[in-house]
């Protein structure tokens, strides 16, 4: 079902990507000093699987670490999945909670 396992990041869009068969799952994201601000997830209509948004996720999750970049989640779905998976919430900024 998955075509690639490692996610892009296409800079020019600001978007973390995942090609699904001939769909993409993305990221879209604001880059500000050493902080990225995640601000919205869209996974195709055919893939609405907790098991997939939660890989997606732990991909661009260590993506972001070994950049070694702050994350401000404005998404629900992001700052969700930060709470439910504590050994993310390191890479909050100083002062932001969840």
């Amino acid at each position: 079902m998955i075509d690639a396992v490692e996610i892009v990041d296409n800079e020019f869009l600001r978007q973390f990507e995942l090609k699904i068969d001939s769909h993409f799952a993305k990221i879209e994201y604001s880059l500000q000093d050493r902080k990225i601000f995640l601000t919205k997830l869209i996974l195709p209509e055919e893939v609405i699987d907790e098991d997939f948004k939660s890989h997606f996720l732990r991909l661009v999750f260590e993506n972001i670490r070994e950049r070694n970049l702050s994350v401000v989640p404005t998404s629900p779905e992001i700052a969700k999945f930060i709470r439910k998976n504590r050994q993310f919430k390191n890479l909050l900024p100083v002062g932001v909670r969840i």
